[in-house]
This record gives C-alpha cells, sequence and structure tokens, in this order.
C-alpha cells in the first residue's frame, strides 16, 4: 500500500518560533583530533546497561567491544581508538541530575589501531533479516535524533505486526541544530544506503524521508540520492517547518495520515521511524562492517566563536569540542546539552559525548535568559493550544504537584514528548515540563519499588510452594512404603521388624540352652 499524497495531513498544536540555524548550518568544522583520555558511560541508550567485558590494564583496538549488553533492550559500548583502559569507575556523566554514573575511562595511544571486523555485507539480499538485525545490534547503534533508542530493537516487529512504511526522519526541528542537516547535505548516498538496508530488514512497501522545508539544500541533495540510487517507492516529502515536526508521532501523522494510539508505537500502525543519522549508521554496520563510535555534533549559539558541525569520538570532553569552535566567547551564559527546547543545562564542560549528543549550545543571556518567576495558572488553555500531543498540560501539572501519580497516568502523562510547547507558549512560566519529569520519575519509582516487591512474594510463594511440594512427597514415600509392608503381610509374608525381633530372640534362647547344657556337663563331670 501507498501512501496517497504524503505531507498533506496536519498535527494538533506546535508552535513557530526563530530557527537560528544559520549560526551553524553548512558549516563542517572537521574531526576532532583524539584526545588523550576518553571517558565512556556504560549507559548510553535507553535500556539495559551495558556490562564491562575488558579490565583495567587491558589494551584494546578501535572499534573492539569493551561493554556488552544481555537484555533484549540495550546495546555494546566499543572502543573509538587503541588504546590502555586506565579505571572503570563512577565519572560525572551529561544527564539532568548532574549525578556521576559508571564509566570506562581509555588513554588513547594515538596509534588508532582497528581491531578485526566482521565482514561487510553489501550483497544482503538473500541473507535472513534476522543476521542484519544481529549486525545492527552488535554495531551498538541506537537513534542518533537524540531519543537514543536501540535500532536493532525498533526494526524487529513480529510478524503480527507488518510495516508498511518506513519513515526516515530528517525534520531537524528543534533550534539552532543542525548536524543532520548537514549529514544529509554531504553524504545522502550513504544515508539512501541504509535506506535500503532498513527497508529490507523491516519489508516495508515504502519509504518517506520527511525533511522541513527551511533546508532546501539537504531536500535536494537528498532527491538527488533517491534518484540516482534507482530506489523504487521512496519519496522525499518536504514537510511546514513547525516545531515539533520532528517528533515520531507528529511526523508520521503528517507523512501518512496515521495516528499511533496512546501509550503506543508506531509499529502498531504499520510504521517504524528512523533518524536519518541512524540511517547512515546502519550503512556503516552493514556495508563496511563498522560499529558506532563517533556521531555530528552541532556547536552553535552566540557563546562560542565558531559555530559549526563536528564528527566527535564518544567519550571526548564536551570541552574540547567547544575549544576546537573557537572557545567561549565573552556573551557564553548557559551551556546547554541538546536544543533550547528538550535539551537540559549542564553545570560542567567536563563531560563526556555520547551517542544522544547531538547539540552543544552555548548560549547567551539574550538566548537562554534566566527563568521568570513562576506565577500561578490562570487556566488560559494556551498549553492546551500548543500540545502536540493533544494532552491537557494544566491538568498533569496539577497532579504531578500534588504527587497524585495515578492521575497523572490517567490523563497520559507518558504520552508526553517533553518537546517544551506548553512550558514556551505559558504566560506564567511555569516550568511544565520539569513537573512531568519529576511526575515520569517518580512513577517509574514507584512501579520499580512495586515490581520488587511483586518478584519478592512470588519467590516467597514458590520458597513455600516447594517445601511444602518437599513435605508432600517424603509423606507419599512413607505412605507407600506403609501400604507395601501392609500388602506383604497380607500375602502371607512377615513383618520384616518381627521376624527381626523373632531371630534375635531365638539366637538369645539357643544361647541360653547352650550355656545350660555346658554348666549341666561340667557338673556331671566333677
Amino acid at each position: 500500500m501507498i501512501t496517497k499524497n504524503p505531507g498533506h495531513w496536519d498535527f494538533h498544536g506546535g508552535i513557530h518560533r526563530p530557527d537560528c540555524k544559520s549560526l551553524s548550518a553548512g558549516k563542517y568544522l572537521g574531526k576532532l583530533p583524539l584526545p588523550d583520555t576518553l571517558v565512556l558511560p556504560l549507559q548510553q541508550h535507553i535500556g539495559a546497561m551495558a556490562e564491562p567485558v575488558v579490565e583495567v590494564g587491558d589494551r584494546v583496538l578501535k572499534g573492539q567491544t569493551i561493554a556488552r549488553v544481555t537484555e533484549y533492550i540495550g546495546a555494546p559500548i566499543h572502543a573509538p581508538t587503541s588504546g590502555i583502559i586506565t579505571a572503570i569507575e563512577e565519572r560525572p556523566v551529561p544527564h539532568p541530575s548532574g549525578l556521576s554514573a559508571p564509566c570506562i575511562v581509555l588513554k588513547t595511544d594515538g596509534k588508532d589501531e582497528w581491531d578485526e571486523l566482521p565482514e561487510p555485507l553489501p550483497y544482503f539480499d538473500d541473507l535472513d533479516p534476522s543476521l542484519l538485525r544481529e549486525r545492527i545490534r552488535w554495531a551498538g547503534i541506537v537513534g542518533l535524533g537524540g531519543a537514543a533508542f536501540p535500532t536493532s530493537v525498533k526494526v524487529n516487529h513480529g510478524p503480527d505486526r507488518p510495516i508498511q512504511t518506513l519513515v526516515i526522519n530528517g525534520a531537524e526541528c528543534e533550534p539552532y541544530i543542525t548536524c543532520d542537516d548537514l549529514l544529509m547535505r554531504e553524504q545522502a548516498d550513504r544515508i539512501v544506503e541504509g535506506i535500503k538496508v532498513l527497508l529490507y530488514v523491516v519489508d516495508a512497501g515504502e519509504c518517506l524521508i520527511g525533511i522541513e522545508d527551511n533546508k532546501p539544500e539537504a531536500i535536494a541533495a537528498m532527491r538527488k540520492a533517491v534518484a540516482e540510487s534507482g530506489l523504487r517507492d521512496v519519496q522525499v516529502v518536504q514537510v511546514p517547518t513547525r516545531y515539533p515536526m520532528g517528533g515520531e508521532k507528529q511526523l508520521i501523522k503528517v507523512l501518512t495520515g496515521k495516528e499511533v494510539p496512546s501509550n503506543g508505537i508506531p509499529s502498531e500502525v504499520g510504521v517504524i521511524c528512523v533518524n536519518v543519522a541512524t540511517a547512515a549508521a546502519v550503512t556503516d554496520a552493514v556495508m563496511a562492517g563498522r560499529p558506532l563510535l563517533s556521531r555530528l555534533v552541532t556547536v552553535t549559539g552566540e557563546g562560542v566563536n565558531n559555530p559549526g558541525n563536528l564528527e566527535v569520538p564518544f567519550g571526548s570532553f564536551m570541552s574540547q569540542v567547544i575549544e576546537q569552535a573557537g572557545g567561549y566567547s565573552d556573551k557564553a551564559h548557559k551551556l546547554i546539552l541538546g536544543g533550547p527546547m528538550m535539551g537540559f543545562t549542564l553545570g560542567d564542560d567536563e563531560l563526556p559525548v555520547t551517542k544522544g549528543s547531538n547539540c552543544l549550545l552555548v548560549a547567551s543571556r539574550e538566548e537562554a535568559p534566566d527563568p521568570d518567576k513562576a506565577m500561578p495558572c490562570i487556566r488560559c488553555g494556551k498549553c492546551v493550544e500548543a500540545c502536540p500531543a493533544q494532552l491537557l498540560p494544566q491538568q498533569l501539572y496539577w497532579y504531578a504537584r500534588a504527587k497524585d501519580f495515578d492521575k497523572t497516568q490517567e490523563y497520559n502523562l507518558f504520552d508526553c514528548i517533553e518537546c517544551g510547547c506548553c512550558s514556551w507558549v505559558c504566560p506564567s512560566h511555569i516550568p511544565l515540563v520539569q513537573y512531568y519529569r519529576f511526575a515520569k520519575t517518580e512513577t517509574w519509582a514507584l512501579e520499580k519499588e512495586k515490581q520488587q516487591a511483586e518478584d519478592a512474594r512470588r519467590r516467597h510463594e514458590a520458597r513455600v510452594e516447594r517445601l511444602e511440594r518437599l513435605e508432600r512427597e517424603r509423606k507419599a514415600r512413607l505412605r507407600q512404603k506403609k501400604e507395601a509392608l501392609e500388602k506383604k503381610t497380607a500375602a502371607g509374608g512377615k513383618d520384616p521388624k518381627k521376624a527381626a525381633v523373632e531371630a534375635a530372640m531365638k539366637r538369645v534362647a539357643e544361647k541360653k540352652a547352650r550355656q545350660a547344657k555346658t554348666e549341666t556337663a561340667s557338673e556331671e563331670s566333677s
């Protein structure tokens, strides 16, 4: 089934705000030189934390797996270059909490020696799609648009959910960020090769590439690459520039007209959505046998001297990235990881770049002013009008503030994509998204406690059942022995215990008789 008139639908809400992309659009600042030390967090994705498979003192090679995952939802970590493992310890990581997390520290040796890599698979048409999914999993590929969800899991749909449409997300709607724009301009062929692989893996009948209309060079480059590839049923669709057009559900609605259900995922409506940078990483994994070791990062804002985009190895410090972009200007006020809408402020630049780090925004005071004091909600309804997920933000705010987390779930808290539209339009300057993040975190914590309690209850019940079963089996064995004895006795046999007593008594009697006989003989002889 081919989608008719893709891009002619619309989604509810959203906002128009200055995109501020001209600062870095089309500017490639090259590759960041290899730092002396790389810090690689074990949690760079949604899902289970990776487990180290190396020890302190080990020498590793570029592309070598240094942390693996055993859970289904997860992604391994690879060494971005060769060097020595100097520590496996807690280090500060880029997270809103500002806390530390387990990391592998790699001292680079400057040799950049590659590990032995798996065989490239340029001719994959005859391969089982599961082999390609396993290659994507081995490569550690996650969503590079910012969500960092393991790609191997996303493309692993069951036979009960056939995929009609593969959506490639090139919207890049967040203000300031231009790394996807540059990738589409300069490496459109690489993206298209990844699309070929993904179409084969998910067995989709069509592919729609959605790009906002403020990126004409990217649109032209992608259309040329698609035309030259010979791919059929692949369309590059120009969509309106409106935030958050790049939201997965919003882009799917605009391109296909399909509504992803509440608390649902796109595969439920026959769609899978993948970022353009993720598609390019799939090309590297399948066509070249290379794992994900680096990514394009936008460094922008009035607070940096030379805004642009750099290729950055994972584990590099953000301070080094900013230095490569000309360093801080005298306007630097805040360092934000991500864009101004969905990003969060960092208190330090000595933090590692991870798979989800798509932008470092060094904002001036004008670009990111300190928040105004929050005032009471006036129930104006502007947040409702702006919400692209069609939620009731003010109700979520009241319940989150009151810590009534059951109610927040009734109002579909987890449909919130934390885009920040509600906070942007709120005349009372209420940090609505912060309340929703708080409510989600608390809900997850409560659910985890409930699950732990449920697991403990099940373990206790299993232990009680096991002890009762052993007792029942013991009693059954005794009962069987008793029944067997009774049957033997009834058949004319003797009770073994009784027979043993009789034999003992007989031996005693015989002994007494012999003693009496001996005594009598002695008396007669005397």
